[in-house]
């Protein structure tokens, strides 16, 4: 099988498809898939024999530049699907061909999904859609569940004290850009929530470290893929912010984000017992519910973090402020619920 690495789609020829899929392909039709802010992504049509009719081709970002930038983050989806993703449970598209190279350089082939269904991040989702995700999560959490092998995998770091207090630092002029931009799309009660955010955000990066697993890392609905009949079988995509951490963090920053608030006030006791319990059927001991539901509650400040951020740091698009707005709306909402500001202390 080839190992080399390409990142222009006109690199994936016939032939080069043939020796990384280790069977002969005739033909490849290849059709962009995305804005390609972050990566490039195509949907491949291949003829040959014992292929796949269709392939999703992921590779780095046209601009060199951002391909350096990003070199962290597209190391990390690669090495998920190379290293970790036989051992979780977890939906996730197959990989036919991964490869990494140098300078944020890439190549992986996936299982095509179509026809199943994005997630709506402004339009949200039902709590029968919510129940099949955060289920999907536990599958990743759990088989991992405080595994020391995990913490000597040195691409997939956790947080340390300094890391904690650079990104607080950044946080707040971050939040400060935020307000001025999109502030007419939020409640003045949310925006003293965000700012309460920055203050609290260095003690809660570090905090309760004795519980880690493999947090997907954003793992809200634009990164789901739903069957299209309706059936439960929740596909997780875009595995670029792959990390270590408090597993309700995933769990919280989901619910959060996903359920306006009076659907998840009425449903989340519910879902986060679902989520527990798929934990306990998985092998997870001396984790009682008490303990997940104080996890989630604490867990819920990674909302904003990351809506905050991602429209700091991202090309600014009319859907992406909408869809930044309504995150941080929704999980502002969730924090003063549950008194999350009790709970870090």
């Amino acid at each position: 099988m080839s190992n080399t690495v390409v990142s222009d789609i006109a690199e994936l020829t016939p032939e080069w498809l043939s020796a990384a899929l280790d069977a002969p392909v005739h033909s490849v039709r290849a059709e962009p898939i995305g804005t390609g802010q972050v990566g490039t992504c195509h949907r491949l049509e291949l003829t040959g024999d014992g292929v796949p009719e269709r392939l999703v081709a992921k590779l780095p970002a046209a601009d060199t530049g951002m391909r350096a930038m990003l070199a962290g983050a597209y190391r990390g989806e690669v090495r998920f699907y190379t290293d970790l993703a036989a051992t979780v449970a977890v939906r996730a598209p197959r990989c036919h061909f991964a490869a990494l190279g140098d300078d944020g350089n890439f190549t992986l082939l996936l299982e095509d999904l179509a026809p199943a269904r994005q997630g709506d991040q402004i339009r949200g989702c039902t709590p029968v859609e919510a129940l099949d995700a955060v289920r999907n999560l536990a599958d990743l959490h759990a088989p991992r569940w405080n595994d020391a092998d995990l913490l000597g995998l040195e691409w997939l770091g956790r947080p340390d004290e300094a890391q904690a207090r650079m990104l607080s630092e950044l946080y707040g002029p971050a939040v400060d850009t935020f307000v001025a931009d999109l502030g007419d799309l939020l409640d003045d009660s949310d925006t003293d929530t965000l700012r309460s955010c920055v203050d609290a955000t260095e003690r809660w990066m570090t905090a309760r470290s004795e519980r880690f697993t493999v947090l997907h890392g954003d793992y809200r609905l634009d990164n789901l893929m739903f069957p299209d009949d309706g059936a439960p079988g929740v596909t997780a995509v875009d595995w670029q912010t792959i990390t270590l951490g408090l597993p309700a963090r995933d769990l919280a920053y989901f619910l959060g984000t996903s359920l306006p608030p009076a659907l998840r006030r009425d449903h989340e006791h519910h879902l986060v017992t679902a989520y527990h319990r798929r934990l306990v059927e998985q092998g997870v001991e001396r984790f009682a519910f008490a303990e997940c539901w104080d996890d989630y509650r604490f867990g819920v400040l990674q909302g904003p973090l990351i809506a905050v951020f991602g429209c700091a740091f991202g090309t600014r698009t009319e859907r992406g402020d909408r869809m930044f707005a309504a995150m941080v709306a929704r999980s502002c909402a969730a924090i003063r619920d549950l008194d999350s500001f009790g709970v870090i202390g």
